[in-house]
């Protein structure tokens, strides 16, 4: 069973805890942290999604990320769910957005590294492929239907700062 802590929409704990597939009361939130991985080449990182997830199964999303667990802080999370998903210890991590909806506050971060392209790893159950895009090949990627439309929304501010 997976624990997360309840937040109210300004980010502060309400002194609650939250169970993972139980219904979130109204006014509460969880904490999801998403990473964008850029190589230092400028290369960006997609992650295909398993085709057994129930949101937006076999799409590709620049991110890596995850809940925050209980006792977990945003940074944290972000950290952890990069190396389950990515293989790729962030040395550095840079928050780009924070946003709320419904009942989850997204925290977005960057994360450049020099890894090793070809070291990255897949989690079972999460992700079955991965892409290494120009940035040219990414803005165009992002506006396609093999695309996370949601995540195209919440980092919509760092794509237009790249264009």
């Amino acid at each position: 069973m997976e624990r997360w802590d309840g937040y109210k929409q300004d980010g502060t704990l309400a002194g609650c805890d939250l169970i993972r597939g139980e219904e979130i009361p109204k006014g509460l939130f969880h904490l999801v942290s998403e990473i964008i991985v850029k190589h230092k080449d400028g290369m960006y990182l997609l992650m295909q999604r398993d085709w057994k997830k129930p949101n937006f199964p076999g799409l590709y999303e620049a991110t890596a990320g995850g809940s925050a667990l209980k006792g977990e802080e945003s940074y944290d999370a972000a950290a952890r769910e990069l190396k389950e998903e990515t293989g790729i210890d962030a040395k550095e991590l840079i928050q780009i957005y924070r946003c709320a909806s419904n009942d989850t506050i997204y925290y977005g971060y960057i994360c450049e590294t020099d890894c090793d392209k070809e070291s990255i790893t897949l989690q079972k159950g999460e992700t079955i492929a991965y892409l290494w895009l120009t940035k040219e090949e990414f803005l165009n990627f992002v506006e396609s239907d093999k695309y996370v439309q949601p995540y195209k929304e919440r980092m919509s501010e760092y794509l237009v700062s790249i264009r």
